[in-house]
């Protein structure tokens, strides 16, 4: 007889698994996440390692991840010495975590490196005045107002979620 709640448990652990190796993070990563998310309770290394039967020190190592991801976070069990986990619920605050610690980067070494291209295209085009020339310009100018809307729409997000934050903070103090 098979148990509705394992069956479930184990396909969102392999669903998250498919899409933070989309997204080019480790599949145990979203594994683990699964797990926790549909974990009433915190959990251990240990219990995690046993249900994904994989090592303890892989369990630490993406776990750690999480961690700087937002996913996942420590709490304190009364009573135990242990770490235990808990995973984040809040879509928004992951989602911002992500953002600043890793899209930043990218879109700023993108932007530099489109920009780097488009300078030297624009070089070449003065000098050849190829339509070669005038078509890479024409695209990388594209691809550099495309990056560079991105990265203030990242932007606004991260500052419309903080703008949420501060507000619901100030109305709870009250």
């Amino acid at each position: 007889m098979s148990n509705p709640a394992e069956e479930i448990r184990e396909g969102l652990m392999e669903a998250m698994g498919r899409i933070t190796s989309f997204w080019g993070f480790s599949k145990i990563m979203g594994q683990l996440y699964g797990l926790l998310y549909l974990s009433p309770k915190p959990l251990t290394l240990d219990l995690m390692s046993e249900q994904l039967s994989i090592s303890k020190g892989n369990t630490s190592i993406n776990i750690r991840a999480l961690e700087r991801w937002n996913m996942v976070r420590t709490v304190w069990v009364k009573g135990d010495r242990k770490d235990y986990y808990e995973a984040e619920t809040d879509f928004w605050k992951i989602v911002r975590g992500v953002l600043r610690e890793r899209e930043k980067k990218e879109f700023d070494l993108a932007l530099d490196s489109v920009s780097n291209l488009l300078q030297k295209s624009r070089e070449a085009q003065k000098a050849a005045k190829t339509a070669e020339a005038a078509f890479a310009v024409e695209r990388l100018k594209k691809l550099e107002d495309f990056i560079q809307t991105m990265d203030k729409l990242v932007g606004v997000l991260m500052t419309l979620e903080d703008l949420k934050r501060n507000l619901f903070g100030l109305t709870k103090k009250k």
